[in-house]
């Protein structure tokens, strides 16, 4: 049986071989490997099977309480809980717990379906054919002039697809904005790339794998060439951030200097106090779409202060500084901020910031700690410069964590979810 409904998925867009991991149900890994598929798609279907997945999942042998990771996700749990008893956003605190309380529980159990080297492999090759809808409606929206939104089961599924894009000229595909494709294609990158040099290294051994090599390298074209397209700074720099960490240490001796040589020209075409004579020719080597998008000179004059990442970074560390412990609530940002600058934004574009403002500096130093504790712990165990999925998976989380930086995409509830099982995938490794 596993073999009929495998074989067919082998002449299409990956390779997807090996049975499902020992700790995962039959049931519970198929629900798994069809949500991850469609996930970009419709976070309503991958939804409904993810939480089947979770059911099941949660029938494992190890127990929740044997890892000490669950004890400290249950400890901040309980004080987002606490936090909202007194929290200044209302019922709003309540429905923001929503984006945390059942990805602590899921972290626990969505790992049987990522226990193994083999499994994770699996995993990263569905996020990879999940991402190819996100690729044709960019392609469609931008090229062929598609304009939505599209709508399934009485707008139960929307595909938004703007017409020249949302923000104009910026490509969005089948979500709303921009920046959340660009961060869906930031996280995907990585594995995107790993498929095609796994297929590199199996192009000649018969047809059906010179075609997968076709395929995987048909998509790494166009995954690089939509992610410039979404004019996301923080999509081209984990374009550039994942490349290294995927192709190995082994690869850093030519490809590292060749990094340094083509970021360096750009670097001083877009950085102010170069002096003029070595910066102008430069700006006519580098194309003005980037210099001037990643030192803002396309928008100078466009933007108040207050919609800029310092002003929103400085109000909310005096916010967190007036409510230190409990936080102000889920939420609270977006209604605080129009009172004290006149202009309204949905969050303070820092995961750290937010977390401290919303339920206070405790929550925010145990989740942060924890995201990074994996992360380190997976290069310290040799996770970042083991075998090809291993870094790919790695370098995956460590791009959607650098995103959250300078952004907050875990707020679409599809980055969210492909965020906390790359992160249990990291735990299942350690």
């Amino acid at each position: 049986m596993t073999q009929l409904w495998r074989k067919p998925l082998q002449a299409g867009l990956v390779l997807l071989d090996g049975e499902r991991p020992a700790a995962a149900t039959l049931w519970g890994w198929r629900c798994f490997q069809v949500a991850l598929l469609l996930l970009p798609a419709s976070a309503l279907l991958a939804g409904l099977l993810l939480f089947v997945a979770l059911i099941l999942g949660s029938r494992q042998p190890t127990a929740w309480r044997d890892d000490r990771v669950n004890w400290l996700l249950a400890g901040i749990g309980l004080w987002m809980l606490l936090g909202c008893f007194s929290a200044s956003s209302g019922w709003l605190a309540w429905v923001g717990l929503g984006n945390w309380l059942p990805f602590f529980w899921a972290f626990w159990a969505y790992q049987p379906y990522l226990a193994t080297p083999e499994a994770r492999r699996r995993v990263a090759l569905w996020l990879v054919a999940g991402t190819v809808p996100v690729l044709g409606t960019g392609f469609g929206q931008m090229v062929l002039g598609w304009s939505g939104p599209y709508e399934l089961l009485g707008g139960a599924i929307v595909w938004w697809i703007r017409g020249g894009g949302n923000p104009p000229g910026r490509l969005s595909g089948l979500f709303d904005y921009a920046n959340i494709t660009a961060a869906w294609l930031a996280l995907s990158w990585p594995l995107v790339l790993a498929a095609f040099l796994q297929h590199c290294r199996r192009w000649r051994s018969g047809p059906l794998a010179f075609g997968l090599w076709g395929i995987s390298f048909a998509l790494v074209v166009t995954q690089v060439a939509e992610m410039l397209a979404t004019d996301s700074r923080n999509g081209w720099g984990a374009l550039v951030l994942a490349v290294p960490i995927v192709l190995g240490p082994g690869r850093w001796i030519w490809l590292l200097p060749l990094l340094l040589l083509a970021l360096v020209p750009v670097a001083l075409a877009t950085l102010p106090g170069v002096p003029a004579v070595i910066q102008a020719p430069l700006r006519e080597i580098v194309p003005q779409s980037i210099w001037g998008r990643l030192n803002d000179f396309n928008s100078h004059g466009e933007r108040p202060l207050a919609l800029t990442r310092l002003s929103q970074w400085g109000t909310a560390l005096g916010l967190v500084g007036e409510r230190p412990w409990l936080g102000w609530g889920a939420a609270a940002f977006s209604v605080i901020y129009p009172l004290r600058t006149g202009h309204w934004h949905g969050h303070p574009h820092n995961i750290a910031l937010d977390l401290a403002l919303s339920h206070g500096l405790p929550v925010a130093v145990g989740l942060v700690g924890l995201v990074l504790w994996l992360l380190i712990r997976g290069v310290r165990l040799g996770m970042a410069s083991g075998a090809l999925f291993e870094r790919a998976w790695w370098a995956a989380a460590l791009v959607l964590v650098v995103l959250h930086a300078t952004d907050i995409p875990m707020y679409d509830s599809r980055l969210n979810i492909a965020g906390w099982i790359l992160l249990a995938g990291l735990r299942c490794r350690l």
